[in-house]
């Protein structure tokens, strides 16, 4: 059976896959000492390269204590399920791997292991978020939930409220598309008083940052269509209800911003992160998780806000933040008996040991959805943002983006907008890549 799959892995392999880290082991990687075979070994292919050393440095710590061998590897932006096929095809695969959601554990379902006897099931505050096999067991399990919206810079916001003609007289009277729209086009115009260089941070479609648009804005009208048709899971087509929304936000990134929109192809998460540390810009779509990439810079932590993505829909004004997750572990079934081991009793002691958890609460700035870390709570001002609206009864926008068809469908939306952000393409064929490639994708996946 392991030999089927591997054949049928490697006959699908993607040349020119990167990974990037280190090893964080003890004595020998020789697979031939009996020590280390007797014990088991952990081999983690981590999805989140902004955490790549936070996860080396905890391995190493638990080689430290245990003695067991941990490796860490990440692959480069943009490039985990070709590195992952990669990776599963050698006779040293991951014995811990992720998936974004259903769509990704139906790849591999195969490669997936029963993890009902595992401390990561049994301590989750709700165990039905865990994505389960046919056979209705738990194999997938969340381990951190993210938020994303709209970053704010508090202060250059409080300075423009001052200006004469300011829009609104406080940011908690933007609870819609069209006050956003009337702040950021004021913003843009004065920038110059303001002393910033665009009202937005640049909309870079390089592979680093092209995500935050072809899949975490494009979220936002599949939110609100799968809302209102009711829908769960993942549709054989879609009608593109809310598009014209989608144009509205997008629109107001691109054309009040830092940069020109026909430069945008070479901009990357590392040009709008510095762009906004700097104070260069006031506003930023992205996540929790660009907390360690954008503190202590110019911006303060207390200066760090969050704002809802509006799009004109209606009842956009009881919208929270954008909360869900596509970081779900799964412990390779292929994998010796001994590694399987090793990776759950690794995975326990992130989640239980005072070191796991202060790892990721304060290091990597996780909330996650476990019993264990209810004394744990987190300094991240992005998600403290996030508490805050939960707190005033917003409705938090859900992660559907995890059922988008293919990455085949991610990229040819975004080839699409990039395009009609440089001018040399329209929004029909955005609206075409959105709504008629869905059905196409779909399709073939099923074929699959």
């Amino acid at each position: 059976m392991a030999t089927r799959k591997t054949a049928k892995l490697a006959a699908g392999l993607m040349a020119g896959a990167l990974l990037f880290g280190v090893t964080a082991c003890s004595g020998t990687t020789d697979d031939s000492d009996d020590a280390t075979d007797a014990t088991g070994k952990v081999y983690y292919l981590n999805f989140k390269p902004e955490q790549a050393d936070d996860w080396v440095a905890l391995a190493k710590q638990y080689t430290e204590e245990t003695g067991v061998q941990v490796d860490v590897q990440t692959a480069a932006s943009g490039t985990y399920e070709t590195t992952l096929k990669s990776e599963m095809a050698k006779s040293e695969a991951p014995t811990l791997f992720q998936v974004n959601g259903p769509v990704g554990l139906q790849t591999w379902k195969d490669y997936a292991a029963d993890l009902s006897d595992t401390e990561i099931y049994a301590q989750l505050n709700d165990q039905s978020i865990a994505l389960t096999n046919d056979d209705g067991n738990p194999v997938a399990i969340p381990y951190v939930m993210e938020t994303y919206g709209i970053i704010y810079n508090k202060a250059i916001l409080e300075d423009y409220i001052k200006t004469d003609g300011a829009k609104v007289t406080s940011v908690d009277e933007i609870t819609s598309f069209d006050t956003l729209k009337s702040v950021v086009e004021d913003i843009q115009a004065k920038k110059d008083d303001l002393g910033i260089d665009g009202a937005f941070t640049s909309a870079g479609f390089d592979s680093s940052s092209d995500w935050r648009f072809k899949t975490h804005l494009a979220n936002i009208p599949l939110y609100y269509e799968y809302k209102a048709d009711g829908i769960v899971g993942q549709p054989a087509s879609i009608k593109g209800t809310y598009l014209d929304g989608f144009k509205n936000i997008f629109d107001l990134y691109i054309n009040n911003s830092t940069t020109e929109p026909s430069l945008l192809s070479g901009k990357t998460i590392d040009d709008a992160n510095s762009e906004f540390a700097l104070g260069q810009a006031v506003f930023y779509q992205n996540g929790t998780w660009a907390y360690n990439d954008i503190k202590d810079q110019k911006v303060d932590d207390a200066d760090m806000g969050m704002l809802p993505i509006y799009i004109g829909a209606d009842g956009e004004e009881n919208q929270g933040l954008t909360t869900g997750s596509e970081n779900y572990w799964v412990v390779n079934s292929e994998a010796s008996e001994a590694d399987q081991k090793a990776t759950k009793d690794f995975l326990n002691w992130v989640i239980t040991s005072d070191t796991g958890r202060d790892t990721l609460t304060n290091t990597m700035g996780f909330v996650t959805p476990f019993k264990t870390f209810a004394d744990y709570e987190s300094s991240n001002p992005l998600v403290q943002a996030d508490a805050a609206y939960t707190a005033a009864g917003k409705t938090a926008v859900t992660w559907n983006f995890t059922t988008m068809p293919s990455e085949e469908w991610k990229n040819t939306l975004g080839q699409a907008m990039l395009a009609y952000a440089q001018g040399t393409g329209d929004w029909d064929a955005v609206r075409a890549a959105f709504v008629d490639n869905w059905a196409t994708e779909v399709e073939l996946s099923n074929q699959g």
